[in-house]
């Protein structure tokens, strides 16, 4: 502990002593000692029953292998299986009816349907690029990707003939979202607009003059129409119209969690740095960008004049919210007094709540929430025992910042078996102070899988989207959460659109999430939160929510996704396993050898996906599984490895700093990647981060 300084009863990474105490508790105007007092009292006071938490998880997985390992080869016993679980107390009783009580809860979560952003905290510029993207230019997102029917851009300049449809997919975007008393948008000429105005149908949605054009509203978000007519667009506008900037993502959510690789104090400080630095509203970051050094910083408020002449503005910025770790890990930051590590999540909620207590302090430049609340998302927890532990905690971090009461809203992450089949309890037990449910199919996928291990062997990765399970585990998200008030409080989200490449296919594809009840969902980039919106301005999801009711039932979600009297060909094993080690190498490297928690990784068929840990989750967990009941061999296990480490290699030639993994076995990111299939039925809940985080300081070590 030589490297350690004392607070309290706790030792402190220096660095990370010196950040808190000087920039984030001064301003506060909290006195150092006291605050590590209460600080090392809460720990001591939570760690003990965090570790309980854990304990529970793994006996009552134990008690579930060990049925399933019973009755192998027999026909599964639905009804009995559900008994069994009431009975080891891994469902518990539905509550009563009730209600969520959340108060002072921004309009951009409760009130406001629209794209969220999830980004990881650890990137400077990446945190910056998705607080801005609050405002989204419809025709650079059009003209950038695939959206259009369209030749794609010539090179060399602005390509008028790409613009042209630009323009054209923009108008026709303008008449469907707001509609003139007669006549098309494509039919405005430019005298039209400066003398007359903009004959809208419906005059409520005109909202004022921005400095820029004219500020509309269509089902609560904003679009402004630009007009230029010098500028290289609006000259071939027959109206002058430069631009269509439309209200994108709503809502970003900064990520300490499964997009980083955050190992030790070193990283946490940066991730705390990166946190304090858009709450303050001073992070900037600067890069080159074709031979220029650009600089990035916050964007300030838009400004407009209203009909009635009045100076207004809106949020210029995404509201944030802050995702935590889960109950799992540790880490050597601070430790307590007989060494072991501080749980981090525990960490996290004190850090990152003193530091949004500046916002709540209106300490910052431009300021966060305007009610005064700081969220954070708090994932992977199992069952309302740990969303009790949460609130707990949330309240013993209130009390420590003298912070009133319910100030730290939570967002539960339905992503594990337990949460989602007890879904309405969970939602209980934070009900005065949540904010947000989810879900995601990468996390409860490998949960799935984890939880049946040994059931039996489970169908192909890629079947798992048609199954029962993952059908009703969906429904039942949003009709829990709309049968106790989630609606016009909270938000209920869906997961992500992972090909940021492929924008024309979630065009077609994401307004499913709309339809089925949820008022935001997950993207990849800010141009892919441009396009979503473009969902949200079709269709009026709280008009939707109001005629959704029926939940799913609970058997249909106890289904396990068993390949029973399936006989795979050698083929489809060989695929199969290629596909999961494809994956796995691909994030595993860069995770390992360059600390990138999330990225752009290529995929078997070489396109980009946006790949976090929740992929090494399924991947390794279904790899597992199949070798377990003896589908495939160790040794094919070992060739799919060797052989897609090849392709990984191949697809990371063009980067210099890449160290390849063929012919290097006993390289840390093949031994990692290797570690997780082949150790990953002993691994809590089959999470990957306590191997990646080993490997990661062996790395860092080295």
């Amino acid at each position: 502990m030589s490297d350690y300084i004392s607070r309290g009863n706790l030792q402190v990474d220096p660095a990370l002593a010196a950040f808190l105490e000087d920039r984030v508790l001064a301003p506060l105007g909290h006195d150092p000692a006291r605050f590590w007092q209460g600080f090392s009292d809460l720990v001591h006071a939570y760690a003990p029953r965090n570790h309980d938490l854990l304990a529970k998880r793994e006996k009552l997985q134990s008690q579930i292998d060990a049925w399933h390992t019973e009755r192998r080869g027999q026909p599964h016993d639905a009804e009995g299986y559900a008994a069994f679980l009431t009975e080891i107390g891994y469902l518990v009783p539905e509550p009563g009816d009730f209600t969520i009580g959340t108060q002072n809860v921004d309009p951009e979560i409760a009130t406001m349907a629209g794209p969220q952003l999830v980004v990881p905290i650890l990137n400077a510029r990446f945190l910056l690029n998705a607080a801005n993207a609050r405002w989204g230019s419809l025709y650079d997102a059009f003209y950038g990707t695939d959206v259009l029917d369209a030749p794609p851009a010539r090179p060399g300049g602005y390509d008028e003939d790409r613009g042209a449809a630009v323009i054209a997919q923009a108008r026709a975007f303008l008449d469907e979202a707001l509609p003139l008393k007669s006549g098309s948008w494509a039919d405005l000429t430019r005298d039209g607009v400066t003398t007359g105005g903009i004959p809208i149908k419906d005059e409520s949605q005109y909202v004022g003059q921005t400095e820029q054009g004219r500020l509309f509203v269509n089902n609560g978000l904003h679009i402004e129409v630009q007009w230029d007519p010098d500028s290289a667009v609006g000259k071939t506008d027959r109206a002058g119209i430069s631009d269509v900037v439309i209200e994108s993502a709503l809502t970003t959510i900064a990520d300490c969690e499964d997009s980083v690789a955050a190992v030790d104090a070193e990283d946490k400080l940066l991730a705390y740095t990166n946190w304090l630095g858009v709450i303050r509203g001073d992070l900037q970051e600067s890069f080159d960008k074709g031979g220029k050094t650009l600089t990035r910083a916050l964007k300030g408020d838009k400004t407009y004049t209203d009909t009635n002449g009045a100076a207004q503005s809106l949020p210029g910025r995404s509201l944030l919210f802050v995702r935590n770790v889960g109950h799992l890990m540790t880490n050597p930051a601070i430790l307590l007094e007989d060494g072991s590590e501080i749980p981090e999540g525990i960490m996290d909620a004190v850090f990152t709540s003193a530091i949004s207590a500046q916002d709540v302090k209106g300490l910052g430049t431009y300021g966060n929430s305007r009610v005064g609340s700081i969220y954070i998302v708090k994932p992977k927890m199992h069952g309302p025992e740990e969303c009790s532990f949460t609130n707990d905690l949330f309240n013993a971090v209130e009390d420590l910042l003298e912070l009133p009461r319910h100030t730290i809203k939570v967002g539960v992450m339905d992503e594990e078996r337990r949460t989602s089949a007890n879904l309405a309890a969970c939602i209980h037990a934070v009900r005065d102070r949540i904010v947000f449910i989810n879900t995601g199919f990468l996390d409860r996928t490998g949960d799935e899988i984890h939880t049946s291990m040994q059931a039996g062997p489970m169908i192909r990765k890629g079947a798992m989207k048609g199954s029962a399970w993952l059908k009703a585990y969906e429904a039942r998200n949003v009709g829990i959460g709309l049968k106790h008030g989630l609606s016009g409080r909270a938000q209920i989200g869906k997961g992500m659109w992972a090909a940021p490449d492929l924008m024309g296919q979630m065009m077609v594809e994401k307004i499913g999430h709309l339809r089925a009840g949820a008022n935001t969902a997950w993207v990849p980039s800010p141009t892919a939160a441009t396009l979503h919106a473009i969902h949200y301005h079709r269709e009026d999801v709280f008009e939707i929510q109001q005629g959704l009711g029926d939940i799913a039932s609970l058997s249909d979600l106890l289904t396990i996704p068993l390949a029973e009297g399936t006989n795979w060909s050698e083929a489809e094993v060989r695929e199969e396993l290629d596909n999961n080690a494809q994956g796995l190498l691909g994030y595993v490297v860069r995770w390992i050898d360059a600390g990138v928690g999330c990225s752009k990784v290529p995929d078997i068929n070489d396109v980009g996906l946006m790949e976090d840990r929740a992929t090494l989750r399924i991947s390794s967990q279904h790899m597992a599984n199949w070798l377990l009941h003896g589908v495939c061999s160790r040794d094919q296990v070992m060739d799919s490895l060797k052989r897609m480490a090849a392709k990984v290699d191949a697809q990371n030639a063009g980067d210099p700093t890449y160290e390849p993994m063929t012919g290097n076995w006993d390289g840390v990111a093949f031994k990692a990647a290797c570690d997780l299939v082949f150790k990953g039925v002993e691994q809590p809940s089959g999470y990957t981060e306590p191997l990646l985080h080993q490997w990661r300081l062996v790395r860092k070590a080295n």
